[in-house]
């Protein structure tokens, strides 16, 4: 039985969702999913990506290097906690069927890409990943998600789909969790909901992945996130929601 905080993300829900498979998502072929931070992949796509992981395949871009989660701890610098949360994510996904090899770590500033002058490399290696894996799909952040990574994540992820003919999908995360009436400031799309049934296991395994998010790693961080129960607890039991924009 659903609880309150997956019951509340279920009447969210708009009015023309429709059930998909991830075959039809994925359109058979590898999946390529763009994270802008570490655990963004298992939080929004785990069940998608497990499913892939044991059919054609799967790849994950990750935008940032995670860094700027944790500010202001003697003990965890921002490099280290930068590769903390990268080996977290590469754990993520073993969890889900992958591996290291199934990773593109872009290491942009967290919280900063905003700011960085020049993102034609991130385009470009996003590009190469959907040469390289012969995805037909691209899954992204949704551009309603209010951190700035998140939303550069759409604008690259929207560029590289026009320049290559992706289908593209957007997944919320923040917006998901903060406002109920974000789906209004999407425009026309179609939202496609998918199950994680057999998969859930392995996302809810690889969400838990991610320790430092968790509030189980850093203690003497000045400034310092944290995911909440009820936030994992969402993402844990809901379906994968995937919003595709309609055609003009």
């Amino acid at each position: 039985m659903l609880d309150r905080p997956a019951l509340l993300d279920e009447a969210q829900r708009g009015p023309d969702a429709v059930a998909a498979s991830v075959a039809q998502l994925t359109g058979g072929a590898p999946a390529l999913v763009l994270a802008p931070h570490p655990d963004d992949e298992s939080l929004g796509c785990g069940a998608l990506l497990a499913a892939s992981f044991a059919g054609p395949g799967a790849h994950v871009i990750c935008l940032t290097d995670g860094g700027a989660s944790h500010l202001g701890s003697p003990t965890w610098p921002r490099e280290a906690l930068s590769a903390l949360r990268r080996r977290e994510l590469e754990d993520a996904l073993s969890q889900l069927g992958g591996g290291a090899g199934d990773l593109t770590w872009l290491g942009l500033p967290d919280a900063r890409t905003d700011t960085v002058a020049n993102l034609g490399p991130a385009l470009a290696g996003v590009i190469e990943a959907a040469r390289r894996t012969g995805a037909r799909s691209l899954f992204a952040p949704c551009e309603t998600d209010p951190h700035c990574d998140h939303e550069v994540a759409a604008s690259i992820a929207r560029a590289a789909a026009r320049m290559t003919g992706l289908r593209l999908f957007s997944y919320p995360v923040w917006s998901r969790w903060h406002d109920p009436g974000f789906r209004g400031r999407l425009g026309r799309v179609r939202e496609h909901r998918l199950d994680p049934g057999p998969w859930r296991a392995a996302k809810s395994a690889a969400i838990r992945c991610h320790h430092s998010q968790l509030g189980e790693v850093i203690r003497d961080a000045r400034e310092a996130f944290a995911m909440t129960p009820a936030f994992v607890e969402m993402f844990e039991t809901g379906p994968e929601i995937f919003f595709e924009r309609e055609p003009r």
